[in-house]
């Protein structure tokens, strides 16, 4: 006899499917944005060792603060999940990018791997450009005529309920 009298597995399925969807979604932007937080920190903390570092590999030091800003702002809104498909686009974009510049010297086994490195990276953010931020983040959060269910792929904890 089924001890659970009542109960749909399916649905209880479904739910639990979705509860760790949503963890998931969460923990996957946090990964991704926390190497950009953290490398934006390193680069104000070490400002003039990577000016001269960007400078000796070609690139303008007016660049710096530019990079700095987009691997901090971008960081954080990744995680929050804020424009989350535009600001992957431009961090794929950035990761690609420094990879090419940066790391394209082959011969030697450590640069291959912060090449691929930053290669994942991007496949990664490419992944929230096709699926988006998931269903806790910000893109969904104040969507108009979306219920306040963190299971659905719209919720809304911005709409206010009249009074």
């Amino acid at each position: 006899m089924n001890s659970m009298k009542g109960c749909c597995p399916i649905t209880a399925c479904v739910t639990t499917q979705l509860a760790v969807a949503r963890m998931l979604s969460v923990v996957s932007r946090f990964f991704l944005a926390l190497i950009f937080v953290l490398a934006g920190i390193g680069k104000l903390t070490g400002y003039a060792e990577t000016q001269g570092f960007m400078q000796s590999m070609g690139v303008p030091s007016a660049v710096l603060p530019l990079v700095i800003v987009l691997e901090l702002t971008g960081g954080i809104l990744l995680f929050i999940g804020y424009r989350a498909r535009l600001v992957a686009l431009l961090l794929a974009g950035f990761s690609i990018i420094a990879a090419v510049i940066f790391h394209s010297h082959f011969a030697d086994p450590m640069q291959m791997i912060m090449f691929l490195k930053n290669v994942a990276i991007a496949g990664g953010l490419l992944q929230i450009i096709l699926h988006g931020a998931g269903p806790c983040a910000m893109d969904n959060c104040c969507k108009k005529n979306a219920e306040m269910d963190c299971s659905k792929p719209a919720m809304s904890c911005c709409d206010k309920k009249a009074e």
